[in-house]
């Protein structure tokens, strides 16, 4: 690697992206952050952590903070920078189809900085294809150079909300060139700061392995929530039998209200809209299955409610249903796509007496939602959606 290209750019410093920054900094290497987010940036800089339920970060920016990892709003501080990593969401609409317009902004502003022999790696999970496609395109188009005339790769993120600096530092990472040379470069630049880097043959391969690990867990979960369904009407319990059932060659998922976050929901939709596309239908139907099982358990889980509050001596009408948690995963302040979150608005939507308790949420939160907090011990019936488990509270 060129003492050049030891310049790194980190482009979205936000749950992703200020981890891989902050260990790059603390690898040695001198990081600009860039990030919209002014007061964001303001924080890092005076070494206050934006993210605290990030285990190990707040030491790496308390250390690095202002230091070796500067944070700016401004793209034109990052110009002298000859690697730039870009980790920026890319969402779906509402239709499902991807939204890539944040994607898109960043890029043509990257453009704008960008010089030949420059390397530019992307992170941001997004359809096989969309390196050597519109990534590349924007880049040439806002830069004015030739595809040729900078380096060009991919290299997802493989990490978990609360564990990301663990992740990055044991997790096994992939990375892939739009060609030959990008991959190289890419390879010898990353492996100054990741340990466990494997090369692949292509941008559009590594895309793939992204895809492929969320598909993998969306159906697993599909099946698993398929399974304990199955399970009740048999009388089976089903925690016993996938605990005998489990062996190095079978893995039964757990069961839950759902899917939620920025990936396991959102990644199956990029091979489902591009096999509609190409008209291949018959390709995607176990994901789209899988898609529908799991968004549906919040009905599944409605019923189960109102079917345990049915014990309750009380009108239903008047029984206060408290829902422990709406968080998409418990222990982290996140709600995209929360199944948790969507249940309990359902249940208002029924016109049942719902009200909210989470851990990590004050009351002014809830209320912010749209909820309604209650203490879990003035409840009559609680559910854990985490546990999947019910109590009744004793007043």
């Amino acid at each position: 690697m060129s003492e050049e290209h030891a310049k790194i750019a980190v482009i979205g410093l936000g749950n992703a992206g200020l981890p891989l920054a902050a260990v790059i900094a603390d690898s040695g290497i001198t990081v600009t952050g860039v990030d919209i987010n002014e007061e964001r940036c303001r924080r890092i800089n005076r070494g206050d952590n934006p993210i605290p339920e990030e285990a190990g970060l707040e030491e790496l920016i308390k250390a690095h903070g202002g230091k070796r990892l500067v944070a700016t709003p401004r793209f034109e501080d990052a110009r002298r920078c000859q690697t730039f990593i870009v980790i920026v969401p890319v969402f779906v609409d509402s239709g499902n189809n991807p939204d890539f317009s944040i994607m898109k902004e960043a890029l043509f502003s990257l453009g704008r900085i960008l010089k030949k022999g420059d390397l530019v790696v992307l992170e941001t999970t997004f359809p096989p294809g969309t390196t050597e496609g519109v990534a590349q395109n924007w880049l040439i188009e806002s830069s004015g150079l030739a595809g040729i005339d900078f380096f060009l790769a991919y290299s997802p993120e493989r990490i978990m909300t609360g564990y990301s600096i663990s992740r990055l530092r044991e997790f096994p990472k992939v990375i892939g060139g739009r060609d030959e040379e990008s991959g190289m470069l890419a390879y010898q630049v990353y492996s100054k700061f990741i340990c466990n880097l494997h090369l692949v043959s292509s941008a559009r391969v590594a895309e793939m392995i992204k895809v492929m690990e969320g598909c993998y867990r969306d159906v697993n979960i599909a099946l698993a929530n398929e399974l304990f369904k199955i399970c009740r009407k048999l009388g089976v319990d089903f925690f016993e039998a996938r605990e005998n059932a489990n062996h190095q060659f079978c893995q039964i998922h757990l069961p839950s209200t759902g899917v939620g976050g920025h990936c396991i929901p959102v990644y199956p939709w990029f091979l489902i809209k591009e096999m509609e596309k190409r008209e291949h239908f018959g390709n995607c139907s176990l994901l789209r299955a899988s898609r529908e099982i799991n968004d549906e358990m919040i009905c599944y889980w409605a019923e189960r409610i109102i079917q345990e509050c049915l014990k309750i001596n009380k009108p239903l009408s008047s029984i206060k249903i408290c829902i422990k948690g709406i968080t998409f995963r418990a222990g982290v302040k996140e709600f995209y796509h929360s199944r948790n979150l969507g249940l309990a608005r359902l249940l208002m939507e029924k016109g049942l007496d719902t009200y909210v308790y989470d851990p990590l949420l004050s009351e002014s939160d809830v209320r912010a939602k749209g909820l309604r907090y209650i203490d879990p011990k003035m409840a009559d019936l609680l559910f854990d959606p985490f546990r999947l488990t019910f109590e009744c509270p004793e007043k």
